[in-house]
């Protein structure tokens, strides 16, 4: 198991309605691997098989969990992959973790994610509007499941990865024997349109999902989810399309027969780094092992339909799922 980084480009709601996504500075983190296979149960469907291809590992984990919410699983894209490729080599030639290459630097192919993926020949451009979302982990641990499970539990790179209206992504790993191994995974959607059905949400963790992790280390991601703490609860997160906007009323959770939990409550409206479509609580002790817990959101969804005609939609939802 080998110390983990990884590093996103946050979804910027006001820019994706418009155009695209991008740019907004990067989010940092540094921990121990997670170990992929301890979080299935014999019971999950779909769980992949391991090829032992980094890249292909980690897109694949991806779509699992993207399938387990119930959102549309991404196309995988050969010019994507190889703006992702690129910037992994990038990362490797010069050592270091970064959404920002520098001009004449070894492996330069541009500047930003959006410079790299249109460099690549991926056309970034829609009528209906696009978006694009870079997510990366640098470890030396080549398990590309555990790379993206990783990725999953760091709760600003989640918002990235269950986007659901993205349609493509593209993946490229590079490393060195015995050092570190860069994953790049570049996520996009020409259009948007599809995902969710309208007032609809996801969450994750999912309806009576099983083995889920008991904690996350929040001193690890930049800018911190969790001032002043730690190791805290594994976070809990909700999910619209990104062209919708998410009111939070109230978002619980609860170890079966007790009392709800002290949480930090991630969103837009407190959070910069939370997009509009989404919101979290990570609980400010870690979860205990073996328990069910039970979570409650309340709210509403709220965007622009046909003929530019708003609506909004409540939502009650509860559901329940059990650690590790």
């Amino acid at each position: 198991m080998g110390r983990t980084k990884r590093s996103i480009i946050p979804l910027l709601l006001s820019s994706l309605i418009l155009t695209a996504c991008g740019g907004g500075g990067e989010n940092n983190s540094v921990t121990t691997s997670a170990n992929a296979a301890a979080s299935v149960a014999p019971q999950d469907t779909g769980v992949p098989q391991a090829t032992g291809n980094t890249a292909t590992d980690g897109f694949n984990w991806f779509n699992f969990r993207r399938r387990q919410l119930g959102i549309q699983a991404v196309n995988r894209n050969t010019v994507i992959d190889s703006a992702a490729l690129g910037h992994s080599v990038y990362q490797r030639e010069n050592d270091t973790i970064t959404h920002e290459q520098t001009v004449g630097k070894p492996g330069f192919t541009g500047r930003t994610a959006g410079d790299r993926l249109r460099a690549a020949g991926y056309p970034l451009t829609s009528s209906a509007g696009f978006a694009y979302g870079e997510v990366i982990s640098a470890t030396t641990d080549t398990s590309g499941a555990n790379a993206a499970e990783d990725l999953i539990a760091a709760i600003y790179h989640r918002f990235v990865i269950f986007e659901p209206m993205f349609k493509e992504a593209g993946v490229g790993s590079a490393g060195r024997s015995g050092g570190l191994t860069y994953f790049t995974t570049n996520f996009t959607a020409l259009g948007l349109n599809g995902g969710l059905a309208q007032g609809n949400i996801v969450h994750y963790p999912v309806a009576d999902q099983t083995r889920v992790p008991r904690n996350f280390f929040s001193d690890n991601e930049s800018p911190d989810p969790v001032p002043n703490a730690n190791e805290v609860g594994y976070p809990v997160s909700v999910h619209a399309n990104i062209t919708d906007s998410i009111e939070v009323q109230t978002f619980t959770i609860t170890p079966r027969g007790g009392n709800a939990l002290p949480a930090r409550l991630l969103r837009k409206v407190d959070d910069p780094q939370t997009p509009e479509s989404a919101a979290a609580i990570v609980p400010l002790t870690p979860l205990t092992a073996g328990t069910v817990y039970d979570v409650r959101f309340v709210g509403k969804v709220s965007g622009i339909g046909a003929n530019n005609v708003p609506w909004s939609s409540n939502i009650n939802r509860s559901w329940s799922f059990t650690t590790q």
